[in-house]
């Protein structure tokens, strides 16, 4: 036997172990492969938008790069751990310092190719799929055909070997600081009884009540001045935690006799807070990495869920176009949108009607009144149902029924020399008037008496049937027109306005995605790593048990407790921490975001489920292996 035959040896009996580092490594190496073919791909040379997407894949495929290094290392890292005393072993058999290290690094350049090949077949496999995915959520203004990545290729081999490379003189480097003693002795170090400081671990609960305070009660420039104190507290905050306050409490329940005697929990407590003191750094790694991506595309769905709800609720026109003081073309303007319909062969509907705003005594901001006769003859006309206000009530028109100012119209009262109070009541969500987010529709005989308007707005705004690609084109010829005539800024297009929206944060939201799934499937490894460095002990220790009577059922349940603790721990820490980033989002923008928030961890905590279901049916599969 040969000693590259023997380093490849030594991967596939320690295949197990190395089996969530190498489909772990693939697909970072896939997902840095996908990124390159996107930043090469022919079409995306072309506008501005196409160019920016271009620019965000180059960018973006290096960010995983580098995350791809510390997680590479990491790995690497946890796997000499498990494999000391095998090292010790073949020290003891007279194996060199040089010998050691050159196996370990031929064993890491195995894996490396290995990954780097697979994570390029699998790219390969599904670029097709993925393009088709990008072309999408990208709202590029071409399709992205396949192609042939030579380019894609050749630097994905290149940059990834050179970073296994770097890894592997940088593990086999480390060894040299390892006795022989240390190495053969490494399993059989006694452990000391984990402490926890009681004063640690209530300024675990001080640092995270006061975070959490501080990040939902703040306002967006708050926030933004508070964010860097924030994390660093919550970070203090999730490392004590695991180091001190889980132990503390662990400690708390051993004592608790009824507790502790009850069932099969003695063997759950009796070398747990071992294991989250030894778990605590892969714990805070993994919770931080988690909350990162749950953070991450949280943030960019809840914008993006915004932004489109922004552009959109206006949508019941397909053109407005609003006139100012100093706007002395207004009528050439709303001629110009017309005359471009009619060439383009556009049938429309027209709203043209000045709309007057009051102001109110108790000073809030202008808003747009209309008599309950005017307000029906629209909605006669756009074909909506006539409503009837009587008394002193008023309806209260909203364009969005998130809208947070609904309650300010209540009990209001009008800024007249008669001083007409008005109660709003619930209100009704309706885009009919244009320009108009909020309106107030009061009965005829109030309108009669209050007088003058504070200002009025003339707007003019056409509603089309036609398909929305036709329609789309219209408008984008509509914008550039005024763009040469430099009065866009009293135009709005919503459906274009809304095609601009998705095509900028569709670049987002798609490189959003992909990374915030690197993040949570490289936390997924670190759990993976952490559980099956322990295999060999937990086998030995349920032998032990297992002459004793320990039963099948038992065993399960024991071990399904172990690798839950392991497995949701972090990540239920994670999920808290992310939720309140999203409800502090979602104060920053005024806006609900409990849906997407919802959606976004929902989604992760799933993943995490399966995840656990598959992992736990192995590991539990081979301590039974081992008792028999």
């Amino acid at each position: 036997m040969t000693f590259r035959q023997f380093a490849f040896n030594n991967v596939l009996r320690n295949k197990r172990l190395y089996a969530a580092y190498f489909l772990s490594s693939m697909f970072t190496v896939m997902i840095f492969f996908t990124f390159a073919v996107f930043a090469y791909h022919p079409a995306l040379s072309g506008s501005d938008v196409n160019h920016t997407a271009q620019t965000a894949m180059s960018t973006s495929k290096w960010l995983i790069y580098g995350f791809s290094f510390f997680f590479v290392l990491y790995s690497m890292g946890s796997f000499l751990k498990t494999r000391k005393r095998e090292f010790g072993l073949l020290m003891l058999q007279g194996m060199s310092q040089g010998q050691l290290r050159r196996m370990v690094f031929m064993e890491n350049m195995l894996i490396g190719f290995g990954a780097t090949i697979g994570g390029i077949v699998l790219g390969l496999v599904f670029a097709k799929a993925i393009l088709l995915i990008g072309e999408n959520i990208l709202v590029l203004s071409q399709p992205l055909n396949f192609y042939l990545p030579i380019k894609a290729i050749g630097l994905t081999i290149l940059s990834f070997m050179v970073l296994f490379v770097l890894i592997s003189l940088f593990i086999s480097t480390s060894l040299r600081s390892s006795t022989l003693i240390q190495l053969i002795r490494s399993k059989n170090a006694a452990k000391s009884e984990p402490r926890a400081s009681v004063l640690l671990s209530l300024l675990v609960v001080i640092l995270l009540v006061s975070s959490y305070a501080l990040a939902l009660m703040s306002n967006m420039n708050a926030a933004l001045q508070l964010l860097l104190p924030i994390v660093i507290m919550v970070s203090m905050a999730t490392y004590l935690l695991f180091t001190q306050l889980s132990v503390y409490l662990i400690r708390a329940m051993k004592k608790r006799k009824r507790l502790f005697w009850r069932k099969t929990n003695m063997l759950l407590f009796s070398d747990l807070s071992y294991r989250m003191k030894d778990n605590a750094r892969t714990f805070f790694l993994v919770t931080m990495v988690s909350t990162v991506a749950f953070c991450a595309i949280g943030t960019l769905y809840g914008f993006q869920s915004v932004l489109n709800k922004g552009a959109s609720s206006d949508g019941y026109y397909s053109i407005a176009y609003y006139d100012e003081p100093q706007d002395k073309q207004f009528a050439t303007h709303v001629q110009m949108i017309s005359d471009q319909l009619k060439a383009d062969g556009v049938a429309y509907q027209v709203f043209d009607q000045p709309l007057n705003r009051y102001g109110f005594k108790d000073g809030l901001s202008d808003l747009t009144v209309l008599s309950n006769s005017e307000f029906n003859q629209i909605q006669t006309k756009f074909g909506e149902q006539p409503i009837q206000v009587t008394g002193n009530q008023a309806v209260l028109l909203i364009s969005d029924e998130n809208n947070s100012s609904v309650s300010k119209w209540s009990n209001r009262t009008l800024e007249t020399t008669s001083g007409i109070a008005v109660q709003s009541g619930a209100p009704i969500v309706s885009s009919i008037l244009p320009g108009a987010s909020e309106a107030l529709i009061i009965p005829d005989n109030l309108y009669a008496q209050i007088g003058k308007p504070k200002a009025v707005q003339h707007t003019v705004a056409w509603k089309t049937n036609t398909d929305q690609d036709k329609l789309l084109q219209t408008e984008r010829n509509i914008n550039t027109l005024f763009a040469e005539l430099d009065a866009k800024s009293n135009l709005a297009i919503p459906a274009f306005t809304l095609y601009q929206v998705q095509a900028l944060y569709g670049i987002s939201m798609f490189i959003g995605l992909f990374i915030g799934i690197v993040f949570f499937v490289s936390a997924g490894s670190f759990l993976y790593f952490r559980l099956y460095s322990d295999l060999d002990e937990d086998k030995e220790k349920f032998r032990a048990i297992a002459k004793l009577g320990l039963t099948e059922r038992e065993l399960n349940r024991v071990l399904t407790r172990q690798i839950a603790l392991l497995f949701f721990t972090p990540i239920v820490v994670a999920l808290v921490h992310g939720a309140v980033a999203l409800t502090t989002l979602s104060h920053m923008l005024e806006r609900s975001l409990v849906q997407e928030s919802a959606f976004v961890l929902s989604i992760f905590f799933l993943i995490q489920l399966i995840y656990f279901f598959i992992v736990k049916f192995f590991y539990i599969k081979q301590i039974r292996a081992a008792l028999h």
